[in-house]
């Protein structure tokens, strides 16, 4: 049984690019809570707030429920459900799994390839990241879910993702915005050599977002990441989107974020292509989280 074949080949609904990663979500946790203690079984009740938690910031816009994953990803083969009447999930309801008791483990036949190999948990928990989030989030999400995992197995990309990124990308968009942050203008190097300076895909490459300029945008570490978790975001007209849900009070957060409303892009310089309005829209309705605030006041 190939693990790994199963592990990429999620059965998801999916339709125009939407974002559903609730069944790698639930996955990755329960890996998680595997390498930490071998647990047999995560009851819904107990692990329904962790899962949300998940769902909120790293799942779609729309709020979700972590009933659905708990319930279908028994269709895939790597997951069970039973309640404290017998085998079987009660369904995706919420109000269901808390009042028959269910109960969720890794199938035990994962479980029994996962003690004969280490080294797997680590290849499946890296598809799972490679190809449902960007690289800016997998960090994070890792230490979310409580995964450790070998520098080797957080490296390359596995060979069940078939897909290779560009290599040349970042030196592109880099050098079509000038080597300057496309939302506030940082442009810092040490000597000749820039830092703290990403190229950062508008559709995420998980998503079949292409590694061109036009699926580009040169940002600072601080700005990739919170256009990556949905606080920023980029609108009509290359204006700058900064979501009302973001919330800061201190001076750092209203000159480095919440200033940043409507404010215009800086770049692409002349001849280069700006974001083509395919990925924004993307990003607009997959990652960026609530309504844009207004442009604030000088």
């Amino acid at each position: 049984m190939d693990w790994l074949e199963r592990t990429a080949k999620l059965r998801q609904w999916t339709r125009s690019g939407t974002r559903a990663p609730h069944k790698p979500l639930l996955l990755l946790y329960a890996l998680g809570r595997f390498q930490q203690d071998a647990a047999d079984e995560l009851r819904y009740s107990a692990v329904e707030e962790d899962l949300q938690r998940l769902l909120t910031e790293y799942g779609p816009p729309n709020r979700t429920t972590p009933a659905y994953p708990f319930h279908h990803l028994v269709s895939d083969g790597v997951w069970e459900v039973r309640t404290d009447h017998g085998p079987g999930s009660p369904g995706s309801g919420v109000l269901e799994l808390r009042a028959a008791g269910a109960a969720g483990r890794l199938a035990p036949e994962l479980q029994a390839a996962l003690r004969r190999e280490p080294e797997l948990l680590g290849r499946m928990a890296r598809i799972l990241l490679d190809l449902h989030f960007p690289p800016s989030l997998h960090g994070d999400l890792r230490e979310a879910v409580g995964l450790e995992l070998e520098p080797a197995e957080t490296g390359q990309l596995s060979a069940v993702v078939r897909r290779r990124r560009d290599p040349r990308m970042r030196e592109r968009v880099l050098t079509a915005y000038e080597y300057r942050c496309a939302f506030c203008g940082y442009d810092g190097r040490i000597g000749a050599v820039p830092v703290g300076l990403e190229a950062a895909h508008v559709r995420w490459w998980a998503f079949d977002g292409p590694d061109d300029v036009d699926n580009g945008l040169c940002l600072c570490s601080l700005h990739h990441k919170l256009f990556d978790k949905g606080v920023l975001g980029v609108g009509e007209g290359h204006r700058v989107l900064v979501s009302q849900r973001f919330v800061g009070h201190s001076p750092a957060a209203r000159e480095h974020v919440i200033s940043l409303a409507d404010r215009p892009l800086i770049g692409p310089q002349p001849g280069a292509h700006p974001v083509a309005a395919i990925h924004r829209s993307w990003h607009t309705s997959q990652v960026f989280h609530g309504s844009p605030r207004p442009a604030t006041a000088a």
